[in-house]
């Protein structure tokens, strides 16, 4: 079984093999290449210590010697070049408590994580597959190398990145891996915030988001998001839904694109659903100000797990307008898109649409004529050039106080009034005509 190395990794593997070292490509991009997808980065594993490899290449960055890794700098792209190890005992279901330096390649491979990532290969030796990871390739299985318990124990993480790479791959996770999580799930609340935000965006980002489900089954949610399982477990007995809030939601995610920020408001577009629902004489349920309230609890979420404040700031506006539906004309268009932001509003409607979708069959087809009549008047507005910001506008702070305005409260309160008019008539965003305004504004607040 032959992989194309990329020239500079054989390169990396010939030099060191040249100095009396043994050096492999080793993990995920084995993993892809082996399965016909591009690795996103080349690692190398090598019986050469870190000092061995910082003297045998000219520009080397250490990154992470204390646990054998250094970067080798190859026509400015980094290889990291880490050395065979044993890791010693985990403490804190994160770090081993320390590293031991080997020069067996299968005691390396033992300590991996999954046996799809625990192959190494060169083109002197071939694949070296000590753990039978390439027939768990073929059938589309995730399953820890050895003992699950063992791997799981080492690293809590490693149990929400076996859903992460089903989700991915579009695999399978094995019985006994699976099993393990189930028991040991509790055990990810050692894990850092921030590694689990990673792994949760790649999730959501993959082919298969729906394995929040996955997540949810086998305990995983309860740990980092026990809204979500609040949700799972929240019928909606209403005519414009047939599936529970949190399926409701999976459905959503599938008809969303794959970009962060879509899939995280999805995700969280109902997450306040279970607390703002009530019930009506009939026994149908009703979710009223469940945007508004959503908008706050993804904050909070997105706060709790360390997400940036852009993201955050995106992810909660879309929550808070996802259910919106004002009258289609374009001066209430005009006003959404100033109040939601020209950069963030066309996401909106992607929005719309898998929320529809991910909803019951009532309605559908008008539900759906809605959202495209008012995209098409969102387009119109966009193609007129009609001013949507305060930005647009063709007088600014600088203007008036040529006009006479002192900067100030006051200053703001005349643009403020200005822009509010423009938004109901766009034609008057004309210089000489805002100016006019202007002037009697300023008469009337003598």
């Amino acid at each position: 079984m032959r992989i194309d190395l990329p020239q500079n990794v054989n390169f990396i593997i010939d030099t060191l093999y040249e100095h009396g070292f043994e050096a492999y490509a080793v993990g995920g991009c084995v993993r892809d290449s082996l399965l016909g997808r591009v690795p996103q980065d080349w690692d190398i594993t090598t019986s050469a210590k870190p000092a061995q490899v910082k003297a045998i290449f000219d520009h080397t960055i250490d990154t992470g010697i204390q646990h054998g890794t250094v970067t080798v700098m190859l026509e400015h792209v980094g290889y990291e070049v880490t050395t065979y190890r044993i890791d010693g005992e985990y403490e804190d279901a994160r770090h081993p408590k320390e590293v031991t330096f080997t020069s067996n390649l299968k005691l390396d491979l033992e300590r991996r994580d999954f046996t799809i990532n625990a192959m190494a290969y060169n083109h002197r030796a071939g694949l070296v597959d000590e753990f039978d990871g390439i027939a768990d390739l073929k059938a589309h299985v995730i399953r820890c190398v050895g003992c699950a318990h063992d791997r799981f124990s080492e690293d809590a993480l490693r149990m929400f990145r076996a859903v992460r790479f089903a989700a991915q791959l579009g695999f399978d996770i094995e019985a006994q891996t699976k099993a393990a999580i189930k028991e040991l799930a509790p055990a990810l609340s050692k894990v850092s915030a921030e590694r689990i935000q990673v792994e949760l965006v790649k999730l959501l980002t993959s082919d298969h988001p729906q394995m929040m489900r996955d997540l949810y089954e086998l305990g995983l949610t309860a740990v980092f998001m026990p809204e979500f399982d609040v949700m799972m477990q929240t019928p909606q007995h209403n005519k414009h839904h047939m599936y529970s809030v949190g399926e409701h939601t999976l459905h959503t995610l599938e008809h969303v694109r794959a970009d962060k920020i879509l899939r995280l408001t999805m995700l969280l577009h109902d997450v306040a659903k279970p607390v703002c629902i009530t019930t009506d004489e009939e026994g149908q349920n009703h979710f009223k100000k469940h945007p508004v309230v959503g908008a706050d609890m993804t904050r909070k979420i997105l706060r709790r797990l360390k997400f940036d404040n852009r993201t955050t700031d995106c992810c909660c506006k879309l929550v808070k307008e996802h259910d919106d539906r004002p009258a289609i004309t374009e001066r209430n268009v005009r006003r959404a898109i100033s109040r939601i932001g020209t950069e963030l509003f066309p996401l909106l409607f992607e929005v719309k649409r898998a929320d529809t979708l991910g909803q019951s069959m009532y309605k559908r087809a008008e539900k759906l004529e809605y959202i495209a009549e008012y995209e098409s008047v969102y387009r119109k507005i966009l193609a007129d050039h009609q001013c949507v910001s305060k930005k647009e506008m063709k007088i600014n702070g600088s203007d008036l106080i040529k006009m006479g305005v002192e900067p100030g409260p006051k200053l703001g309160d005349i643009l403020d009034r200005l822009y509010e008019q423009v938004l109901d008539d766009p034609s008057l965003n004309e210089a000489q005509k805002l100016k006019e305004l202007a002037n009697k504004i300023i008469t009337s607040l003598i």
